[in-house]
C-alpha cells in the first residue's frame, strides 16, 4: 500500500511537471515586440543634473539629465546620456540619484547608440533572490510536499499567463474561462499537496463545490450593483489599445471567482486534512459523526478566513478610505462609491464561498473519508481489527473467569 501511494504520488508529480514544460514553452499568441535595433540592458547612473526640475510642493515637473554607465551586455562600460521627463504624478514619476541601478533600453545605429531610455530602477535582481530564497526554505522546510507545493506555484502562475490572460485578450467568454481555469488550478495544488488520494478528493470536491456557488451568486447579484468593469485599475486603457470587444464587467466578475479560489481552496484542505485524521484516528466513527466533526472545523476556521478576504480586499483601497476619512465624507457616500462597492461584492461574494464550501467539504469527507458498507471496511482493513480486537476482548474475558475461578 505504502509503495503504491507512492507510486502514484511520483506519477502525479512527473505528470504536473510536464505540464508545466509544456506551459513554459506554450506561445500565448501575444509575444513580446523586439526591435533588432534595440538593447535591453542594465546601466548605473554616474552623474544627475536637476536643473531644470521644478518643485511645487510634493509634486516635482520638468525633466533630469543623466549620464550613466552599462553594466551588462555588449555595450557593457559605455557611458551614454539620457533625459528623465516628469509627470507631475508620484505614482508615475521616478528621480534617479548617483548610484542607483536602472533598466535601460538603447537605440542603436549602425555602431553607435542613438538614445537611451531609462525605464526604471532595476529591481529584477531582487526579484530572483526573493523567489529563489522562497523556493530554497519551503524545500528545506516541508521536504517532499515542499517541492511539491513549489511545483503547484509554478504550474498556478504559468496557467494565469499562458491561459487565462491571453483567453481573455481572445474574446473567451470570460466567466467560463475562469471557472475552467480554476477546476485546473485546483486539481493541481490540491492533488499535489494532499495526493492522489480520498483526502484529496474531499478536498478538490468541496472546493468546486464552493466556488459553482460563488459563481452562480456572482451572476445573479452583481447585475444590481450596476457596476462596470471599467473600476479595475488599466481596464479602460485596455479598451482603447485596440481591444474595445472584451467585456469588462464578466471580467471583473471572474476575477472574483479567481481572487476567492484561494482561500476556499485552503478552507477545503483544511477541512478535508482535519477529518483524514478524525478518521484515521477512529476508523469505525459513522459519517454523521465525521460531518459534525468537518462542521466544527468548518465553523473555527471560516471566522479567521473571512477576515482574511476583508483585510485583503480592503487593503487595496485604503488610502482611499483614508481620504474620505480626512475631507469628513459621509459614511453612505463612502459606501455607496463604485469602488468601494466593487471590494464589498469582492469580500461578501467571496466570503459566502468560504460559506459553502465548509458543509460541501464536510459532506464529501463524509462520502470519501469514512467507509460505508460492511465490504468496505472489510476491504480497508478496518473489519478485520474490529475482529481481532473482539477476539481479544473474548481471550481477555475468559482469561479473568478462569483465574478467578
Amino acid at each position: 500500500m505504502h509503495k503504491s501511494r507512492i507510486r502514484s504520488e511520483a506519477f502525479l508529480v512527473g505528470f504536473f511537471f510536464l505540464m508545466t514544460l509544456i506551459l513554459f514553452f506554450l506561445p500565448t499568441g501575444f509575444e513580446e515586440r523586439k526591435d533588432p535595433n534595440s538593447l535591453r540592458c542594465r546601466g548605473e547612473i554616474v552623474e544627475v543634473d536637476n536643473a531644470f526640475l521644478r518643485q511645487y510642493g510634493m509634486v516635482r515637473t520638468g525633466s533630469q539629465n543623466i549620464v550613466l554607465r552599462v553594466v551588462s551586455g555588449e555595450r557593457k562600460g559605455e557611458l551614454v546620456n539620457s533625459a528623465n521627463h516628469l509627470l507631475g504624478k508620484l505614482d508615475l514619476d521616478r528621480l534617479y540619484q548617483v548610484g542607483d541601478r536602472v533598466l535601460v533600453v538603447l537605440t542603436l545605429e549602425k555602431d553607435t547608440i542613438r538614445h537611451a531610455q531609462v525605464m526604471d530602477h532595476y529591481r529584477l535582481g531582487m526579484q530572483a533572490w526573493l523567489a529563489g530564497s522562497f523556493a530554497l526554505l519551503l524545500v528545506a522546510f516541508a521536504g517532499w510536499t515542499g517541492m511539491r507545493a513549489l511545483l503547484s506555484f509554478v504550474f498556478t502562475g504559468l496557467v494565469v499567463w499562458k491561459i487565462l490572460i491571453p483567453g481573455f485578450l481572445k474574446g473567451w467568454d470570460p466567466m467560463v474561462t475562469a471557472l475552467f481555469v480554476v477546476m485546473l488550478l485546483s486539481a493541481a495544488i490540491l492533488f499535489l499537496v494532499a495526493g492522489w488520494n480520498r483526502k484529496g478528493f474531499t478536498a478538490f470536491a468541496g472546493c468546486l463545490l464552493g466556488l459553482a456557488c460563488t459563481a452562480l451568486l456572482a451572476l445573479f447579484v452583481a447585475p444590481v450593483f450596476q457596476l462596470h468593469g471599467a473600476i479595475k485599475p488599466f481596464s479602460e486603457t485596455l479598451l482603447y489599445t485596440g481591444y474595445a470587444h472584451l467585456d469588462l464587467t464578466r471580467i471583473f466578475l471572474a476575477t472574483i471567482i479567481m481572487a476567492a479560489s484561494g482561500a476556499v481552496m485552503d478552507l477545503a484542505m483544511d477541512i478535508a486534512a482535519s477529518m483524514d485524521e478524525v478518521v484515521s484516528q477512529n476508523p469505525r466513527i459513522s459519517r454523521s459523526e465525521a460531518i459534525l466533526s468537518g462542521f466544527r472545523v468548518g465553523r473555527a476556521v471560516m471566522g479567521t478566513m473571512s477576515t482574511t478576504l476583508l483585510l485583503a480586499y480592503s487593503s487595496s483601497y485604503l488610502s482611499l478610505l483614508m481620504v474620505f476619512m480626512a475631507q469628513g465624507i459621509p459614511m453612505a457616500n463612502m459606501l455607496n462609491l463604485n469602488y468601494v462597492t466593487a471590494e464589498f461584492l469582492n469580500t461578501m461574494l467571496g466570503s459566502f464561498g468560504l460559506l459553502a464550501v465548509a458543509p460541501f467539504t464536510a459532506l464529501a469527507g463524509a462520502l470519501f473519508l469514512v467507509p460505508g458498507d460492511r465490504t468496505e471496511r472489510r476491504r480497508n482493513g478496518i473489519w478485520e481489527k474490529d475482529t481481532r480486537e473482539g477476539r481479544g476482548l473474548v481471550s481477555s474475558a475468559a482469561q479473568a473467569d478462569a483465574v478467578q475461578a
